[in-house]
């Protein structure tokens, strides 16, 4: 056991050393859960932590998509000092830049959401020489009418029975 030491303390030297370059992560924060009537607007929200300066030059996003009961994942939004809106027809004129990166805020709108926006989101941020360790994940689940309003109608029913 103390022969290990004679290898392992050299080693770890080598880590503090001048010229080594310790690199930090990106702490990105979203919701798990999300849920939207069919044909409104919702907001993916996705914050972020650097240890690094921001910058409309370094700072990048990328925003994937995977639907529901599948494994592949496509691409739908990138950012990198513009917003470039997705091209495929499924989020074409639905998924627009809603974030400010000088802020931390990395974060879409998806407008007009549909049945086929059901699915996981993902929020990815660069800001060299920082990485990323873990991707924000959005769980989107698009309904025909918001659980509170069932409740709120059956209530509204039974009022105008009881006139």
């Amino acid at each position: 056991m103390s022969r290990d030491w004679i290898y392992l303390v050299p080693a770890l030297c080598a880590l503090v050393l001048p010229g080594v370059h310790q690199v930090e992560g990106i702490e990105v924060l979203t919701s798990s859960e999300l849920e939207a009537v069919n044909g409104t607007d919702v907001r993916l929200k996705c914050t972020f932590k650097s240890t690094q300066p921001l910058s409309e030059e370094t700072v990048s996003v990328s925003w994937t998509f995977r639907p529901l009961g599948k494994s592949l994942e496509k691409s739908i939004f990138l950012y990198h000092k513009q917003a470039y809106p997705p091209k495929d027809e499924t989020f074409k004129d639905h998924a627009v830049w809603s974030g400010n990166v000088m802020n931390g805020d990395a974060s879409i709108t998806l407008r007009n959401v549909q049945f086929s926006f059901n699915g996981t989101y993902s929020c990815q941020v660069r800001n060299p020489p920082d990485f990323q360790g873990f991707a924000g994940e959005i769980s989107l689940r698009v309904v025909q009418k918001a659980e509170g309003q069932k409740y709120l109608i059956n209530w509204a029913r039974i009022a105008d029975s009881l006139l």
